[in-house]
């Protein structure tokens, strides 16, 4: 039992080639997708299904009929990453920053097929 909720259902799904163990309500920041905030998103790349009582459903690799629905709440950046390169006593050295796109998600659903 999870912060005393009951039977709380969970799911391990794939996106952007990052896995995330995901319940309802759960809000987490993913690779870029190309929804506009507000809009909904349907993730069908799910990897697990179950929930604290039962034992989970394994997919290979897909759990057949599962489906997780997210709403998109915004469109954001990650942190600057810093890319530095150098090799000693070559006069080399090389700078590059980066910062990832990202979407955040609420997840709204899951349904195990």
């Amino acid at each position: 039992m999870l912060f005393g909720r009951g039977e709380v259902m969970f799911a391990v799904i794939q996106t952007g080639g990052k896995q995330y163990r995901v319940v309802e309500g759960d809000r987490i920041s993913v690779e870029k997708l190309d929804v506009e905030p507000g809009g909904s998103v349907e993730l069908d790349r799910v990897l697990m299904v179950g929930d604290d009582d039962a034992a989970p459903t394994v997919g290979t690799p897909t759990v057949a009929g599962a489906k997780v629905t997210a709403e998109v709440m915004a469109q954001a950046r990650g942190p600057k990453i810093i890319v530095f390169k150098k090799k000693r006593r070559q006069n080399y050295r090389r700078k590059k920053g980066h910062r990832q796109d990202l979407t955040v998600l609420r997840i709204t659903g899951i349904s195990a097929g």
